[in-house]
């Protein structure tokens, strides 16, 4: 199972991205991650680490992991946490990126008040680009678990097999990532109490 940490910056990311993309697509992504830099301002991941790292975690998930070319696809994958945990508005965004972008990236937002499970459930009728930045995402959730609370693995581990193997099923690279992840972990987290 491979695990994607080389993109923690822009810089590393650029190269990489110029081999397989047209200039035009890179300079989107690049203004994607400028902005993103700006709304998520000083967040950070819960194992301490500046935010913006998860979304090139995402980015290089998608485009060296599972080879995808997709423009959209890849500004939405940085910017999916935009509409949830930063004041941008949908408006904002879609003035910024356009119309198929914020309707990806509102896919994958979790409603201010709904619960995490019911909106999960929902992406099995989401568009399939849509499917693609929501397993980009928890690709670089999951390859951190381990730094996480034990009941905190276990949870996002039962909640991940439940709701985003079965959308990993019709794309085979992710299919064949979350179970190369899943046989391991699962004999963890069936060590774990309650």
């Amino acid at each position: 199972m491979k695990i994607f940490t080389s993109w923690m910056s822009w810089g590393q990311a650029a190269g990489p991205l110029a081999e397989v993309l047209p200039s035009q697509a890179v300079n989107r992504v690049r203004e994607a991650v400028r902005f993103a830099r700006v709304q998520h301002g000083v967040q950070q991941r819960p194992t301490g680490r500046p935010y913006v790292e998860h979304l090139l975690e995402a980015l290089e998930v998608a485009v060296a992991g599972a080879q995808v070319r997709d423009p959209d696809v890849l500004t939405a994958i940085v910017l999916h946490d935009v509409l949830e945990d930063t004041p941008c508005t949908e408006k904002e965004l879609a003035r910024r990126f356009g119309a198929e972008v914020t309707g990806l990236v509102r896919w994958v937002t979790r409603p201010a008040n709904g619960r995490k499970s019911d909106h999960l459930a929902t992406l099995d009728e989401a568009p399939a680009q849509a499917v693609l930045v929501k397993l980009a995402d928890r690709v670089s959730n999951v390859q951190e678990l381990q730094r996480m609370p034990w009941r905190f693995q276990k949870r996002y581990y039962l909640e991940t097999v439940a709701y985003i193997l079965p959308l990993a099923a019709p794309h085979p690279w992710f299919a064949q990532w979350y179970e190369e992840w899943r046989e391991p972990w699962s004999r963890r987290v069936a060590r774990y109490p309650g």
